[in-house]
């Protein structure tokens, strides 16, 4: 007959045995887990290895090519602009780099550029957009009107600046008067709302407006205010272009609210790739394509329909 004590030892026993071969099973589960997680670090590892150098590849391909579009700038933009004006006008969240780099092609076209101005984060703010317009009623050239449609603070703003900064397509002469653009100018700067510096800007033909990243386009209606800004400006002078960098593509960039907008879409040039010198000279060539009834958008941004365009003959 068992005693107690045999079946104490008996228990005692089994369950070492099972405690034994718990830790043997973790022991084995252990290190059948560590070898497939050594296994997926390899694995991922060797996948980040692949996709840095195919990054490297790509970004020492892209930066050959924008020395190559610099080094070949000269030869492309030569003359394309020749006798042509151009006012360049530039958002806050320009990038400076940008705006000398399309000045320096401007200059390389042949083109004059008549001035230089900046608008402030007050004209393209929609809480300033009383004040604006109150402004801008006051300033109208005698005997001119605003266009009808232009009701929102950016077509207004870009239908009255168009009128005194830009020359009439039709015969190359000025809308206002030089008192009636001195007006305009300083009203609005006075008021917080453009700003350039101490040399006189004279009207043109063309016009590029330079904006940035898209980033702050959701304050305040930056975005849009931009997009209506350059329609309204083309409305009154022989071309205009749009450009800035890829964010501004995205909704609700400015680039992107020209492209969405089909009337605006194929009347004004919109370029992307700002940071690249591939965009730098395309916004140049873009200028061409507006004096030739020409309108397209460029880059690699949503909606671009081709990385840039052939020079066109001049």
């Amino acid at each position: 007959m068992i005693s107690l004590r045999q079946h104490a030892v008996s228990l005692v026993a089994i369950f070492l045995a099972l405690a034994v071969g718990v830790v043997l099973g973790s022991q084995t589960v252990a290190a059948d887990l560590l070898h497939g997680l050594r296994a997926d670090k390899t694995d991922l590892r060797n996948q980040v290895d692949t996709i840095s150098e195919q990054n490297r590849r790509l970004t020492d391909e892209l930066n050959a090519a924008d020395r190559f579009t610099a080094g070949s700038a000269g030869r492309i933009l030569a003359g394309t602009l020749i006798d042509r004006s151009v006012v360049v006008i530039t958002t806050p969240d320009a990038d400076p780099a940008d705006i000398e780099a399309v000045t320096m092609g401007l200059d390389t076209s042949g083109a004059t550029v008549t001035g230089k101005i900046a608008l402030t984060d007050a004209f393209l703010d929609t809480t300033e957009g009383d004040r604006l317009r109150t402004t801008l009623i006051n300033v109208i050239p005698a005997g001119a009107q605003l266009r009808s449609g232009a009701v929102d603070q950016g077509s207004m703003a870009g239908d009255l600046l168009g009128l005194v900064l830009s020359l009439d397509p039709a015969n190359s002469q000025p809308h206002s008067t030089p008192q009636e653009l001195s007006l305009a100018l300083e009203t609005l700067r006075g008021g917080g709302f453009l700003a350039y510096g101490d040399t006189p800007v004279d009207p043109a033909q063309l016009a590029v407006v330079i904006t940035g990243d898209g980033a702050r386009s959701n304050e305040n209606g930056q975005g849009s205010n931009i997009a209506r800004f350059a329609g309204a400006l083309r409305g009154r002078s022989a071309g205009t272009v749009l450009a800035g960098r890829s964010g501004a593509a995205d909704e609700p960039g400015p680039i992107a609210a020209i492209r969405s907008d089909a009337a605006l879409a194929t009347t004004v040039t919109t370029v992307d790739n700002l940071d690249r010198e591939i965009g730098r000279v395309t916004t140049v060539l873009g200028l061409s394509e507006q004096l030739n009834g020409g309108a397209g958008r460029y880059g690699t941004g949503t909606k671009a329909n081709s990385l840039t365009l052939v020079a066109l003959p001049h």
